[in-house]
Parts: C-alpha cells; structure tokens; sequence
C-alpha cells in the first residue's frame, strides 16, 4: 500500500525549489508502523503571500519553508498557521540559524530545521522524520476518534438494555401501589415475581459489564494457579443445578481422566460458567446440558453441548459480540446481557486459543473451547 503526502517548497530561491523538487520526486521510503510506502507530490512557493494562498486551496501535509522571505517572512507565516491551525508538518529552512530563531520558531509550531546548504541525504532524513511524525499523529488521532465513538455506541447500547426492564419494573410497581389489577393477591406475586427477575437481569449485566471491563482494562491481577478442570467443572454444574431444575434440564459431565491447566481459577470458572449459563437458558423443557473436557490436538478441550433451540448460521457469526442476543419468537421471554459470550472469546484469547460454535435449529448447540498445551501442565 502506498500513501502519497503533498509536499510545499516555499523559498525565494529558484534553484532551490528545484532541487528539493528533484530530490522528492522519486524518494520512497516504507513506514513500518503502518505497512505503508510512502512517496510524495512537490509543489513549489516562492513567496510567503504565494504558500498561504496554495495552503488555502489545496491540502498541504509538509511544508518546507524558508526563514527569509520577500514581503512576508517564514515566521509570520508560521503566525497565521498558529492562529489558523492546520494538519500539517513545517519544516523550517535557514542559513542563519540562530537559537534565538529557533525558539521562536518552534513555540509557534516548526516541527524541526534545515539549514543551508544540505544534502540530498539531509532532505531526506528531516523528510522522512516529518512524515513518520504526521502519519503516526494522525493515525493516534483517528484511535482516540474510534475509541470515543466505540465508548459513545457502548453508553448508547447500555442505556437502550437497562431502560426496558427498567420500564417494566416502574410499570409493575405503579400497579402494585395503585392496586389497579384488581384484588386478586395472585395477579401481584406474579408482578412483584417478574420485578424481581428483571432486577436479577440487570443485576447480572452489571457484573458482566464489571468483568469484560477488569479483562479489557488489565487492571485485575491474573494468579495463574494449576486447575482441576474437572473439579471446576462439577462445581459449576452444582450452581446451576437449581437453573436447570427449575427448566427441567439434566445436567452431565463427560471427562476420562484428571485434565489440568496452568490458568487462573477465576477466569476458567468465568467461562464454564457462562458456557453453562446459555446453555441452559436456551434449552428446551426436559432438555440435557454435557460439558465434556479432554485433550485433543495439542489442545485443551472444553466443549458445552444442549439439546436446546439452536442457531441458523447468520446468528452464529455475530454471538461473540457486545450485546449480542438473538431474539425470535423461541428467545422472546430469555433474558441476558449479551455479554457472556464476548467476555468468554475475550478470555480464550487471553490463552492464544479460540472458542468455536456448531448448531442445528431445533436440534442443539455446542461450543467448544481449545486451548494450546503450552499453556497446560
């Protein structure tokens, strides 16, 4: 890939212009930061007047400009572009450099200097260091504008997935306290019942959201300890025992012999569990849940299989994204936070593994994690 930056020559000396002309014409240099070529476009000022009428009309990305200048100097035009900023690097050319000119030069934004007489190499080195400096601020700059824009949408989903069950809760409450149902004791369980889910829903997205922000952040200390899968494994299926009773869901564990892994507890429970979880809430009444663990293909394998509604293979490709809960008329009355799955990817990473999905509508789903035994015992 190549990237093609302009180029202004502004200098009173003809020769000059051309010279620097000659010499960037065919220049090429790779930026390995970004993997980009980078060559450049020369257009040539001889007066200050002349350089802040082309960077008025055309886009300008590293200027070369010359101290002393008929009629306006280089300075007063590094005034007006101090006062007018603009997305460019200047470059500053004099043969009576002074640490006075210099100061003053780079308080109003000169980038660095070039004195009379220099050499090709010379160009080319203060060339090369001003566009490696405007390619990686700009490439910073469009980070932070996506890392806003991805905290804006975030925010935005956020707020969209706490106003409803919100809304239902206030709703609810406001019927219980108006006694507009009715006098049947009944009707108000069923109400205070639904309240007390949908809390339960936000409150397991807010530690969702608290866990996807520890492993994003980097903030939580990680205690890599060796872990009994298959122990960790019976421990989850014991809390949600009561889950898959309540839907009428077996729960089984298929593991031959003792599988150890070098990781931290938490993060391997995180996983089972969330595995566990969406199994479970995706089941089908009297449906079965298997975890099985092994070593398979220089990989650990935990792979969660239920017998529950499964998925087409548009919904499979976006599941281990933010916020992502498929909904239909089989998923309408599931609730979720549509985190679990992205912070089960995100911590499969952490190991340099993967965490995969197969599914059949109406027949089942399994997702299988592998993770490389360089990182086991």
């Amino acid at each position: 890939m190549q990237e093609i930056l302009n180029v202004l020559i502004t200098d009173d000396e003809p020769g000059m212009r051309l010279a620097v002309s000659r010499v960037l014409r065919d220049y090429r240099f790779t930026l390995a930061e970004v993997g980009s070529e980078i060559a450049f476009a020369v257009s040539e000022a001889e007066t200050g007047e002349q350089a802040l009428d082309l960077l008025r009309q055309t886009p300008v990305d590293i200027l070369l400009l010359d101290c002393r200048l008929p009629g306006r100097s280089g300075l007063d035009v590094l005034t007006e572009l101090s006062e007018h900023p603009r997305d460019l690097i200047t470059v500053m050319i004099t043969a009576y450099a002074s640490i006075e000119a210099a100061v003053t030069a780079t308080k109003k934004g000169a980038f660095d200097f070039l004195a009379k007489p220099f050499t090709p190499d010379e160009l080319k080195n203060v060339i090369q260091k001003a566009a490696r400096q405007l390619i990686l601020q700009r490439q910073t700059r469009r980070l932070l504008e996506e890392k806003n824009q991805v905290r804006f949408q975030f925010i935005s989903v956020l707020a969209h997935e706490l106003k409803a069950p919100l809304a239902a809760v206030e709703g609810f409450l406001k019927i219980i306290r108006d006694r507009t149902a009715g006098n049947d004791e009944q009707i108000y369980r069923q109400m205070l019942d639904r309240s007390l889910i949908r809390l339960d829903g936000m409150r397991k997205m807010i530690l969702d959201l608290l866990n996807l922000t520890s492993i994003e952040s980097g903030q939580k200390s990680r205690e890599f300890k060796t872990v009994d899968l298959g122990l960790l494994a019976e421990r989850c299926l014991e809390q949600h025992a009561s889950e898959a009773q309540q839907k009428g869901v077996k729960l089984d564990m298929l593991i031959s012999d003792p599988v150890l892994i070098q990781a931290d507890p938490w993060e391997m429970e995180i996983i089972l569990s969330n595995l566990v979880s969406n199994a479970i809430k995706y089941n089908r009444k009297e449906g079965t849940v298997l975890i099985q663990i092994s070593r398979q293909n220089g990989c650990t394998r935990i792979a969660v299989s239920d017998s529950g509604i499964g998925l087409c293979e548009s919904d499979q490709k976006r599941l281990f994204h933010e916020f992502v809960r498929v909904k239909n008329e089989k998923t309408r009355e599931i609730l979720g936070s549509g985190l679990g799955l992205s912070i089960v990817r995100k911590l499969v990473l952490l190991y340099q593994g993967q965490v995969s999905v197969c599914s059949e509508l109406d027949r089942g789903t399994t997702f299988t994690v592998d993770i490389p035994l360089t990182t086991t015992s």
